[in-house]
């Protein structure tokens, strides 16, 4: 179990995190995030399981465009044009932060938790990036659903991309 996160964790999300962490571990294959309206969850979530969580190589916080630009390195032609809440965007993120680290698999999450004006509330866009293989993106609507709603199911998503990921590639660095 998740020991920070427990209580606000639904259990299913921390099963998926467990399965993750297990099957890259098994794998021998290291985990990077990238986030932005997760603000960290994600990288939290998986150094928070015991035993585990030296499959966690490293986690992006990026909130700002100055900081996805800096620490990625998304174009700002990206977060000019189609802004940082995009396919192009979350897939330079997720490029981004394999290319600045030694992990074999990263996950980004960029959207809005919260809506406003050209902002729908809810709308969370993914990508997942591993060593050799083409960067996949998914886009979720998740509804005026709150703040913290969105980033739980966020997680969710992240974590089934990465599950998606190693599943497509079973073999991948294991002896």
């Amino acid at each position: 179990m998740a020991e920070a996160l427990d209580p606000a964790l639904p259990p299913q999300v921390d099963r998926l995190a467990q399965a993750v962490l297990q099957r890259a571990c098994d794998l021998r294959l290291t985990l990077v995030t990238a986030e932005s309206c997760t603000g960290g969850l994600l990288a939290s979530l998986l150094t928070d399981v015991p035993g585990m969580s030296h499959a966690f190589e490293r986690g992006f916080v990026t909130y700002t465009d100055a900081a996805k630009h800096e620490l990625l390195g998304v174009p700002l032609a990206i977060l000019d044009g189609p802004g940082a809440v995009s396919k192009a965007c979350a897939m330079a993120m997720a490029e981004g932060a394999l290319a600045h680290s030694k992990g074999d698999i990263a996950v980004s999450v960029t959207g809005y938790a919260e809506g406003g004006p050209d902002r729908p509330t809810g709308l969370v866009h993914f990508a997942c990036a591993a060593r050799g293989k083409p960067t996949t993106h998914r886009v979720m609507l998740y509804g005026d659903v709150g703040r913290a709603a969105v980033r739980i199911r966020a997680l969710e998503t992240g974590l089934g991309m990465v599950m998606d990921q190693m599943l497509q590639s079973p073999s991948a660095h294991a002896a």
